[in-house]
C-alpha cells in the first residue's frame, strides 16, 4: 500500500499552540507530563478519524517480541477491510530520559512485520544537550533510509541561560530532513507551562525590553 503522509510540521505547530490547554504546572510530575502529551495526540488522532491505542504494541523482528507503543493511530475502513485495520498510521514515542534517547529511535524504527510499519512516526525526546541531537538525527536518517516514515522528533533540553527548555523539532520524509521549527517551552507567573515560538519568544523580550528602557 502506498504510504500516507501527513504534515507532521503542522502537528508540532498545534502541539506550541495548544500547550498551555494541558494544564501542566509546577506541582505536576514527569508522568503527568507525559500522560498530558500522549492524551493530546490521542484526542488529535480521533478527530482525524483514525482509532488512537494508548500503549499498544507491534512486534520487533530483531527481538523475536512485541515491544509497547506509547501511542499508536490505526486506519479502519469497513469498504475496504471490515476484520482487519487498513494500516498504521502513526507510532508516536515520548521520553523523558536523557539515556533512552537511542532506544525512543529504535522503537519508532524497528524492524517489523509489514502490516506493523507506520506511516508517519512521532518521538518527543528530552536530550542532555543541543549537540546530541545531530547524531540521533544521524542515526533517524539512516533507519528511515529503510522504513521511509514520515518523521517528526521533537527534542526538547534544558538552557539555563534562558532558564526554561528548548524545543528543537526536525521533520523528515523518506528522502531526508525537509524542516526545522523552534521553540520555548517555560512557566509564566503561576507556574503553568506553555510554549511559543522562538521568533516570537524574542520578539517578546524585545519589547519587554523596550518598555523597560522607555519608563
Amino acid at each position: 500500500m502506498e504510504k500516507q503522509y501527513f504534515n507532521l510540521i503542522s502537528f508540532f505547530n498545534g502541539y506550541v499552540r495548544s500547550y498551555r490547554r494541558m494544564n501542566l504546572s509546577s506541582l505536576h510530575n514527569r508522568s503527568m507530563f507525559t500522560k498530558r502529551e500522549i492524551d493530546y495526540f490521542a484526542h488529535l488522532g480521533e478527530l482525524l478519524g483514525f482509532d488512537a491505542f494508548i500503549e499498544d504494541s507491534k512486534f520487533d523482528c530483531l527481538k523475536g517480541r512485541s515491544r509497547p507503543m506509547d501511542l499508536s493511530w490505526w486506519k479502519w475502513d469497513a469498504r475496504f477491510d471490515d476484520e482487519y485495520f487498513l494500516y498504521l498510521a502513526l507510532h508516536l514515542e515520548r521520553e523523558n530520559v536523557w539515556e533512552k534517547d537511542v532506544d525512543t529511535i529504535q522503537k519508532l524504527f524497528s524492524q517489523t512485520k509489514e502490516e506493523y510499519i507506520p506511516h508517519n512516526v512521532i518521538g518527543i525526546q528530552f536530550v542532555e544537550s543541543f549537540e546530541r541531537i545531530k547524531y540521533l538525527n544521524e542515526l533517524i536518517l539512516q533507519k528511515n533510509s529503510i522504513q521511509k516514515s514520515n518523521a517528526l522528533m521533537i527534542y526538547r533540553y534544558y538552557d539555563a541561560e534562558i532558564n526554561s527548555e528548548r524545543i528543537y523539532a526536525c521533520s523528515f520524509t523518506p528522502e531526508g530532513m525537509s524542516e526545522v521549527r523552534k521553540a520555548i517551552c517555560a512557566q509564566d507567573q503561576t507556574g503553568y507551562w506553555f510554549m511559543v515560538f522562538e521568533e516570537e519568544y524574542q520578539q517578546a523580550d524585545f519589547d519587554n525590553e523596550k518598555i523597560s528602557i522607555e519608563r
